[in-house]
């Protein structure tokens, strides 16, 4: 059986194969020392398109394997989100690039496929999470959502193959993010119902294709956890995984107080310029809600008087054990509420950490070890399951 629980090694930088071993050995093997020494650790490993397509041809894979299985790191999941270098100096809009109706995306899929089927050992399950499709400005062309569909398709074939032929399932895990085609809990219901199951076998779709709940993104969305896992069980989707992540919020107790102007300011702190941090803000009678694809450009636009009586939920993965610093909260709740959700429901799922953003996060937060902090959060979590 695969690892419950890992973390996503898209926090480290570097796109080539030799900085992602490099990486793993220092950074991964650090964070295993801590949390479990003596037993193997789940890594949801991340390869940028290059750095796939290399160990795919290259003879050093059967060496990677191997030391994987020694060093006793399971890549249980796969990211297949970032194509390209994701810790470039700016990275913004080109993460949703190339799109699902692109023969590029489709490659480096069937690429994560191939790898990640002959690393694991027989039979063993797993998942890939992937772009929701594209950016969602602007919108998609109606021949592009289909295209979209068809390349998908293509790769439940494929899927459809090997589990036939060695008896393994590896499912695609579509993550709604805010801003994205796909954003939300029922854009994921729409999708499937209006493009996928109609362009395929319906139960190999079901089978192959799935949906990565990543709980910051709901949150931003302002999407209770129950609702959004109950809308997938009752539109008949399996969580593939879930993505274990808290996002930033400047909640309404404190812009309705003296210090909303001081909240606001502290908050600047977090608009950086490698990733785009999607950013909503619900008006002070909860009646509305505005989407900026920034945070930066909400702080431009939104001063403190106007900003008085609203809350501003900010798509910045912070480590999930955090539940306040300073004037602003987090979205750790959510967490909890998932967690929660999916053992009431009984969805059998894995889970996955994913603070991507520790290298841009302001100083007070940083920690001196990433391992340590990673760590950190991994046994957060742990306990959480426990309790």
């Amino acid at each position: 059986m695969a690892p419950l629980l890992g973390y996503c090694t898209n926090v480290h930088a570097g796109a080539d194969l030799q900085t992602t071993r490099d990486n793993l050995a220092h950074h991964s093997l650090g964070v295993k020392n801590i949390v479990s020494p003596d037993q193997p650790m789940g890594i949801g490993l991340w390869l940028s398109a290059s750095a796939a397509s290399r160990l795919r041809q290259d003879d050093q894979f059967n060496d990677f394997r191997d030391w994987l299985r020694q060093s006793g790191l399971v890549p249980y999941t796969m990211n297949g989100f970032p194509y390209g270098d994701f810790h470039q100096e700016i990275v913004k809009h080109d993460v949703y690039q190339p799109t699902w109706s692109e023969p590029a995306r489709q490659q480096y899929t069937l690429d994560l496929i191939d790898l990640l089927h002959r690393l694991l050992p027989a039979e063993q399950e797993a998942t890939i999470s992937t772009l929701p499709i594209c950016w969602g400005d602007p919108a998609p062309t109606e021949e592009t959502l289909q295209q979209a569909a068809r390349n998908l398709q293509q790769v439940v074939q494929q899927l459809v193959q090997l589990e036939q032929e060695t008896g393994r399932c590896i499912s695609i895990c579509l993550e709604p993010e805010p801003g994205c085609f796909l954003q939300r809990s029922s854009d994921i219901v729409d999708f499937f119902e209006t493009y996928l199951l109609p362009a395929g076998d319906e139960d190999a779709t079901r089978r192959y294709l799935r949906v990565c709940h990543d709980v910051c993104h709901a949150a931003v969305m302002f999407e209770p956890q129950a609702d959004v896992l109950d809308r997938y069980l009752q539109a008949g989707l399996q969580v593939g995984k879930v993505q274990v992540s808290s996002a930033v919020i400047l909640p309404r107790a404190v812009t309705e107080s003296n210090e909303c102007a001081a909240a606001l300011e502290q908050l600047a702190g977090f608009a950086e310029d490698r990733y785009l941090h999607q950013t909503v803000v619900e008006s002070s009678d909860g009646s509305s809600r505005r989407f900026f694809e920034d945070l930066r450009i909400a702080l431009d636009e939104i001063d403190p008087a106007q900003a008085a009586g609203t809350e501003w939920r900010v798509h910045f993965h912070v480590p999930i054990y955090l539940e306040t610093f300073a004037l602003l909260h987090t979205s750790r709740a959510d967490v909890e509420s998932c967690l929660a959700t999916c053992r009431q429901r009984d969805i059998q799922t894995s889970f996955e950490v994913e603070t991507y953003a520790w290298g841009v996060l302001p100083g007070d937060l940083q920690v001196p070890e990433l391992a340590t902090g990673i760590a950190r959060e991994i046994q957060w979590f742990e306990q959480l399951m426990q309790d």
